[in-house]
């Protein structure tokens, strides 16, 4: 009887090692899909902490000008959302309709902004995965905005 047992915990034993080696496996080709993408994001990653480290020593001019990391990034969440939306309309090539942004609509610059992202090509995009032109572009224009919104942030907390 328990022979029977330790045979049947082995057994499953054994297929779930199998199991954790197909995962293992699917996990470091995962790893390299990620390790490449993130590299082409380099640039904009780049530049948004170019311009975070800058902010970061405004407080040397005066003790009000102190941004944390956390409104920072709330920054750059707002420049890559702007950018992604972008994109979106014009891969689905409709034209933006007046009071349909909600919160972008109230400031028009960051709405102009958005507007100004590189054009992009008519290209087929296979799988979701975007072509090397596309991406360029879609790094071009992250990178533009993070640079706009995070200048911008900076500029209304400014005294004169």
């Amino acid at each position: 009887m328990e022979d029977i047992a330790l045979i049947e915990k082995l057994e499953f034993s054994k297929k779930l090692s199998i199991e954790i080696q197909e995962k293992v496996e699917i996990a470091k080709v995962t790893e390299v899909d990620i390790n490449t993408a993130s590299e082409f994001y380099r640039p904009a990653a780049s530049r948004g902490a170019l311009v975070f480290f800058l902010l970061n020593e405004l407080y040397k001019i005066h003790s009000f000008y102190k941004f944390s990391l956390d409104s920072y990034v709330i920054v750059v969440r707002r420049a890559i959302r702007l950018v992604a939306e972008a994109m979106n309309k014009k891969k689905k090539g409709a034209e933006p309709v007046e009071g349909e942004e909600g919160e972008e609509a109230k400031e028009g610059e960051e709405e102009e902004k958005a507007e100004e992202a590189p054009p992009e090509e008519e290209e087929e995009e296979e799988d979701g995965e975007m072509t090397p032109r596309t991406l360029a572009a879609r790094v071009d224009a992250l990178t533009e905005s993070i640079t706009y919104q995070s200048l911008n942030y900076c500029r209304r907390g400014t005294l004169e």
